[in-house]
């Protein structure tokens, strides 16, 4: 938590001069990559395309990921195969582990990139100079709410928040059809969640905060509370848990209930809250940036580009079950489309203006 409480008050900035600022101005200085992709060649003209990637990139190119390593490997593979000279060095823990390593090593930076699991992370380190600009050319293939209007990080993938289930414990008339449905005493002691360091957790209960309001959210967590739910510190404890039959339903996000569905587990899933009046589907996005100081820039850089590209983002797609950004990529078989869906309409600038109140909600009731 301590990372999130001293960086709110610039987060809370930064998300403002976000909301304030026009999409199209961006820094002359920023580089841009040379366009891979279809129709993906005219950079806006106040981008002054400086640079382009090296096709012979080589040396250390050094990663801080929030994503556990599972779910970021499978695109380092296939970068590394392209780039057989450059060594990949992953360092993976929680987004909130990660951001105080960059804050401490600011003097001496030991990262080139880093990935988070959410943007309220990157948005705040950003605020305080930990990235330097970059924008590949499939930024402009990209929805804008998605790309740094400073061009210091841009978002990857989105997720969506459902509940999972083991089927041989929920009979079908028994399906949850709400995250308010976790608080039913029925489901006490059954119940697997991620706790209040994760970072889909933290922005959940932002999103609801900004949706609900603080009484409604905090009757919502006292509710899990109540009915002695099981924080684990990530999703993949979730899944295994469900899959194993150690408790009937999971909170998480909806590719984990794809990855376990693949390891043979009786699960379903379930996109809650489509109801007329309820709250619609929270989604969330993962994102990347180059880092101030970066040691192998050229290698950054070329990777950034390779996670947004055709190819980087049919891997999330496929391996991951995530809902790729770039546009006209494919679902991966079996993954509903988020325009099947009625989404919750969050205002992330209103919410990030109470993300402190956020974390004081989850001191106050001693969320694990």
């Amino acid at each position: 938590m301590s990372f999130y409480r001293l960086t709110s008050l610039l987060f809370i900035l930064v998300l403002l001069l976000t909301a304030c600022t026009p999409a199209s101005p961006v820094t002359p200085e920023v580089p841009t990559a040379a366009a891979k992709l279809p129709d993906s060649t005219d950079v806006p003209t106040d981008v002054a395309a400086t640079e382009t990637v090296d096709q012979t990139i080589s040396g250390k190119l050094v990663i801080y990921s929030g994503r556990s390593e599972p779910l970021i490997q499978p695109v380092i593979d296939a970068f590394k195969a392209e780039h057989p000279e450059v060594e990949v060095l992953l360092k993976a823990g929680s987004n909130s582990e990660i951001a105080n390593a960059l804050i401490e090593e600011q003097a001496n930076t030991q990262a080139d990139l880093f990935i988070t699991t959410e943007l309220f992370t990157v948005q705040s380190l950003s605020q305080q100079g930990i990235f330097q600009p970059y924008r590949p050319a499939a930024a402009d293939l990209l929805p804008p709410e998605f790309v740094d209007p400073n061009n210091n990080w841009i978002g990857l993938t989105l997720r969506a928040r459902v509940i999972m289930y083991n089927t041989d414990l929920v009979a079908p008339e028994d399906l949850p059809t709400s995250i308010f449905d976790l608080t039913d005493p029925k489901w006490k002691g059954k119940i697997a969640a991620a706790g209040s360091t994760n970072g889909s957790m933290q922005a959940q209960i932002a999103a609801m905060r900004q949706l609900l309001g603080e009484e409604e959210t905090e009757a919502w967590l006292q509710g899990l509370l109540d009915n002695e739910v099981t924080f684990f510190g990530g999703h993949t404890d979730v899944r295994k848990a469900v899959g194993a039959g150690e408790f009937a339903l999971g909170l998480v996000n909806h590719y984990y209930y794809h990855l376990q569905l693949d390891e043979g587990s009786k699960v379903g899933v379930i996109y809650p809250d489509q109801g007329d009046g309820q709250l619609g589907l929270i989604t969330n996005a993962t994102a990347v940036a180059v880092v101030k100081g970066a040691q192998n820039v050229p290698a950054a850089q070329a990777f950034v580009d390779f996670l947004v590209s055709e190819q980087g983002q049919k891997i999330f797609a496929e391996q991951n079950y995530e809902y790729p950004l770039l546009p006209g990529v494919p679902l991966r078989e079996g993954v509903q489309p988020l325009e099947s869906f009625r989404l919750a309409e969050v205002n992330i600038a209103e919410a990030a203006l109470d993300s402190d109140a956020t974390f004081d909600l989850m001191e106050k009731l001693e969320l694990p």
